[in-house]
């Protein structure tokens, strides 16, 4: 299948500025058609008291990306979506489930991302985008007329720094949620074998999210919200591999959170090109 990259240039999602940099240093690396949708014109809002902080610009920009990434499946290719903040997997997913009808969804992070608007203590809303994809955000939704991800499809894989107000909500919604310690104890073919079974049950394939802050940040340091104790570097490739192994099945994937300048030594940016360069590789 033909692969098209989307650069999902926005930080909108995070207080934390520079992920809106990170898709243009890793598009650059490769030689394949690229589309690209721009952070829209607006004013950055971090107060810290605003629990809707940027949610008409990140609105604006989801229904910018949901249309290019309608656009690229209506031609019967593969999305690879390149954030930027996880808001971005809003509309891709959305975009991808609204073509194939059914899917289930694959969430490699260590963050949940399962707030809401009721939940959220931050106001940062790229810790909502997987419960926007699962229909219970819809002020995140406006651009979107078809179906959401099932609960029983919906699998997070490096689990580690869940709020404590997300809880009721993944438990609630009976969300699978696989941990870094689930990877270490049980190792990464077992646990994907897993999440693949449970997302793919009764679907029409899967969405893959990947947030580059899965990987411990003494490796990949290069993200807006690190978060200690995450997978290392061979785990983080041998994902990938069990995405390779099912890549039939995947109809669609993003890879987010990279941003350059938090990044040492170029670091996340070797890691994140490697990625890509499987996934195209293998993908195409």
């Amino acid at each position: 299948m033909k692969i098209t990259l989307i650069e999902a240039n926005e930080d909108l999602g995070v207080k934390v500025d520079g992920a809106n940099l990170g898709p243009n240093v890793l598009t650059s690396y490769f030689d394949i058609n690229t589309l690209v949708v721009n952070k829209p014109d607006v004013i950055k809002e971090k107060d810290a008291n605003n629990l809707k902080k940027n949610l008409d610009g990140i609105n604006l920009f989801d229904k910018e990306l949901y249309q290019a990434c309608l656009s690229v499946k209506n031609k019967n290719e593969f999305p690879l979506v390149i954030g930027g903040d996880h808001t971005v997997a809003i509309p891709s997913s959305l975009a991808s489930i609204k073509k194939e009808d059914s899917l289930g969804i694959i969430w490699i992070d260590a963050h949940a991302d399962y707030n809401t608007f009721d939940t959220t203590r931050t106001g940062n809303i790229h810790g909502l985008p997987l419960a926007a994809a699962n229909g219970i955000c819809p002020l995140l939704t406006t651009f979107h007329d078809g179906n959401y991800f099932n609960h029983e499809n919906t699998v997070i894989v490096g689990g580690r720094d869940i709020d404590e107000w997300e809880y009721p909500n993944l438990e609630k919604d009976n969300i699978t949620v696989f941990t870094t310690e689930d990877i270490k104890k049980y190792g990464v073919q077992e646990i994907m074998k897993k999440a693949f079974a449970i997302a793919n049950n009764g679907t029409n394939g899967v969405h893959i999210s990947y947030d580059l802050d899965v990987i411990d940040p003494k490796i990949a340091p290069g993200v807006s919200v690190p978060a200690i104790n995450g997978i290392n570097e061979e785990e983080a490739f041998l994902i990938v591999d069990e995405l390779i192994k099912n890549k039939n099945i995947i109809k669609s994937m993003d890879l987010v959170e990279f941003n350059p300048t938090k990044d040492i030594n170029d670091k996340t940016k070797n890691i994140a090109i490697k990625i890509l360069e499987k996934v195209i590789k293998n993908f195409s």
